[in-house]
């Protein structure tokens, strides 16, 4: 291979390539040691020794060794241990992916380029879409919990807001009504899940269910802990709706590739919908029964 022929610009997009490589081998390696699912760690190693051979396909061109991004790696490992194998190491692997598509005209001068492209696009997703892990086996008991919170508590506490216009009596009644809510999705979830009789566990999917719809109802009834004001608290309460919705779906979009936008939209338009007209009703009812508290 004549080196020489490659001008300096293209060596600097190759190394910048080869540092991705060497970053992302020792990140798999470091999530492989901790893994304590045989078949996870299997995949991981896997993974990682095919880095390492891209790596090394990009030194035969640029002829210098890349030190590896300490930093980056530390990032990623404990993104992965905090928010979950799958999440950290897809995460990784679309900032890998950007960088690939960058330099992706250099097809024509480098021809390995595509293999290597080939290889991470297909067979590496192939890999992690094999990592079994157990958050995300029951992602559909905890988008249950979230989005029947998310739609029942707004409507809840916009109603609540308008008909009682006191902070203390809303947070109250919310905490009724969500903790009740709560119990009920997770005999429902658990009742549900045993009768499908399916590879999940019925006692774990109520548990993920109801863990998901307290968390919410927590988030969503703390500003009418926190402010005085009962339209502030309304809006920092649907605001926090709006957050919970779009990082739970970054999350799955990334995790479980799942389009990020339509779904987003779909959840907070229902969401925002049913406050409305809950927020339309509490004013009906507190004019049509003369509630003054």
């Amino acid at each position: 291979m004549e080196t020489i022929s490659l001008s300096p610009q293209l060596i600097k997009d190759l190394q910048i390539l080869q540092q991705d490589e060497i970053d992302s081998y020792h990140t798999y390696l470091r999530l492989a040691s901790i893994t304590p699912d045989e078949n996870n760690r299997k995949l991981l190693q896997k993974i990682a020794h095919q880095e390492i051979v891209h790596y090394n396909t990009w030194k035969r061109y640029t002829l210098v060794d890349v030190q590896p991004n300490w930093l980056k790696v530390h990032f990623y490992y404990w993104i992965a241990r905090l928010f979950g194998l799958t999440f950290g190491v897809k995460l990784m692997e679309k900032s890998e992916e950007k960088a690939q598509d960058d330099y992706r005209h250099h097809l024509n001068q480098i021809p390995e380029i595509e293999k290597v492209l080939e290889e991470e696009e297909v067979h590496e997703n192939q890999l992690l879409n094999m990592i079994n892990e157990e958050s995300l086996r029951y992602a559909g008991s905890v988008v249950l919990g979230l989005n029947d919170a998310l739609v029942e508590l707004t409507g809840a506490l916009a109603g609540f807001t308008f008909a009682f216009q006191n902070t203390s009596l809303i947070a109250l009644a919310a905490l009724i009504t969500g903790i009740s809510a709560s119990f009920s999705m997770a005999a429902s979830e658990y009742l549900s899940t045993k009768a499908e009789a399916g590879e999940q566990d019925p006692r774990r999917s109520a548990l993920y269910t109801g863990f998901a719809y307290i968390l919410t109802v927590v988030l969503l009834v703390l500003p009418y802990l926190l402010f005085p004001n009962y339209i502030v608290a309304l809006g920092v309460a649907l605001l926090i709706a709006i957050s919970i919705i779009a990082v739970f779906n970054y999350y799955l979009s990334v995790a479980k590739d799942f389009p990020f936008s339509k779904r987003f939209l779909e959840m907070t338009a229902i969401s925002l919908g049913v406050a409305t007209v809950s927020f339309l009703l509490g004013l009906v009812v507190r004019q049509a029964f003369g509630i003054d508290i």
